[in-house]
């Protein structure tokens, strides 16, 4: 075993070989780190059909890299290797190289589901293999510096673990030590309701065949956050997310309910809004109330569970930035449409005050927490990815301010303008389920094109915007706990 202070600047015949099985866009994240590190033998490899085109690539972009033709080459010469490919493939991949494993050599897997990777790592790798198991929470376009980077000491010695800590050190992210079954858990709280909400949302305005953005809708402070990150997923890979939700049985669970609360609540706010006409009688205003008493119920009741009482003063400083800084990611800009109920707290555009909705999305997302007895912030700190930690402060800011929650409330009975777009998020978001459900990735994989063909051309707009919002919003969080621990 190599020394565990052993360093890129150390002689190239006492460094360690570095392998890397899977060069897509993590793989190349880890193999352009390890070599900014100025690590000198990192050994690649991705499918054989793509051994020239991995080839070109790294010959553009990192020089130093070797490229292997297949997985044999990088399995027999690796001393750490990692394998980064698709949950859904592990098993087959780990199949066919995993014999080819170089003795007494570290072993790692970059995959968002674990259970699967546990299971193919002790069916197919040596006895004299160590596992220790790795997962970046964060996509291949965000810094790995201050993130949190889950370290899983499934089978490997004091040693083992101290090479894999000092060759990741220069990510400079945060070390979370988690076993394979925790990691599930903690992912599937952390993303799985995250995910559907973007991709309902994401679907639903596909659907639609308009970006709501163009047309004075879901403009500013909240609906900044919600339609940077929903483009921001579906320019991403889609295996990325059909592993998390469709392996791991945590998360399955959570899509299930997500598309389960998004149903009944607005089926509730149907039932409060339904009887609209003049000339209503007193009874039928009594009824009128007590449906609309019952949604606010429903809501208050998952508030409580999830972010507790909201009247009693909390120590902890809010996710969310302030709106008028968020305003600068915006996609669009409102237009003279005004909300049927004004928002007193809202900032006053050029034109008109910013537009009430239902936020069915983030409603739904708490309810579901609620209903499945999952407290977000618990995995705030320990891992939460850029994605949860924004969703979760939208939905912080929408429950803990009761002007704008009573606001909400007040737009999902009486106005009509967004029951159509309401309407087509629960279908997305029933979709979306059932595809999980079913455990069909090539649905999964149809549906997700479909709706990323529809923003594609907007992705470098939004990429843009959407990275330097989650950079401000990180800025401000590492502010927050650098103040904290002075």
């Amino acid at each position: 075993m190599f020394s565990s202070t052993i360093g890129p600047n150390d002689r190239i015949e006492d460094q360690p070989t570095i392998g890397i099985i899977g060069l897509g866009a993590m793989g190349k994240m880890y193999a352009m780190l390890f070599a900014k590190a100025g690590w000198k033998k990192i050994h690649v490899c991705d499918r054989p059909e793509n051994y020239e085109i991995i080839r070109e690539w790294c010959s553009s972009n990192i020089p130093t890299v070797q490229v292997s033709k297949d997985g044999h080459a990088v399995a027999r010469s690796s001393d750490f290797m990692i394998y980064s490919v698709e949950a859904e493939f592990i098993g087959r991949v780990v199949k066919e190289y995993g014999p080819s494993t170089k003795m007494g050599a570290v072993v790692s897997g970059q995959t968002s589901v674990k259970a699967p990777e546990k299971e193919a790592f002790e069916k197919f790798l040596p006895q004299d293999a160590h596992i220790i198991s790795i997962h970046s929470l964060h996509g291949p376009t965000v810094s790995t510096v201050g993130q949190p980077l889950i370290i899983i000491n499934h089978r490997g010695s004091a040693d083992a673990l101290s090479l894999v800590e000092n060759l990741l050190r220069s990510f400079r992210s945060r070390y979370v030590y988690l076993s394979y079954e925790e990691h599930d858990l903690v992912t599937a709280n952390t993303q799985a309701v995250t995910h559907a909400a973007f991709l309902s949302m994401g679907t639903a305005w596909a659907s639609e065949g308009s970006y709501p953005w163009e047309q004075g809708r879901y403009v500013g402070g909240i609906e900044t956050v919600k339609v940077n990150l929903a483009l921001r997923i579906y320019s991403n890979a889609w295996h990325v997310y059909a592993g998390l939700a469709i392996l791991n049985p945590n998360a399955r669970e959570q899509i299930n309910q997500y598309a389960q609360s998004a149903t009944e609540l607005y089926k509730m706010m149907l039932e409060a809004g339904g009887a609209l006409s003049n000339g209503k009688s007193d009874q039928s205003s009594e009824y009128d109330s007590e449906r609309e008493s019952k949604l606010r119920q429903r809501i208050e009741w998952a508030q409580g569970v999830v972010f507790g009482d909201p009247s009693k003063t909390r120590n902890r400083k809010p996710i969310l930035l302030s709106e008028d800084i968020l305003d600068k990611f915006s996609l669009g800009r409102s237009n003279t449409v005004s909300s049927v109920i004004p928002d007193p707290c809202a900032m006053e555009t050029e034109s008109s005050p910013r537009k009430a909705n239902s936020h069915l999305s983030l409603l739904a997302m708490v309810d579901c927490w609620a209903h499945l007895d999952i407290n977000p912030f618990h995995h705030l700190d320990l891992a939460a990815t850029p994605l949860f930690r924004l969703f979760l402060g939208v939905a912080e800011h929408l429950f803990l301010n009761p002007a704008l929650m009573d606001m909400t409330i007040q737009s999902a009975i009486y106005d009509t303008w967004h029951r159509a777009n309401d309407l087509e998020f629960v279908v997305a978001a029933r979709g979306w389920s059932q595809c999980v459900k079913f455990m069909s990735f090539e649905v999964y994989r149809k549906r997700f094109d479909e709706t990323r063909i529809f923003f594609e051309p907007r992705f470098d707009e939004a990429g843009l915007l959407g990275g330097e919002m989650i950079k401000a919003v990180m800025a401000s969080d590492m502010d927050a706990k650098s103040t904290k621990s002075s």
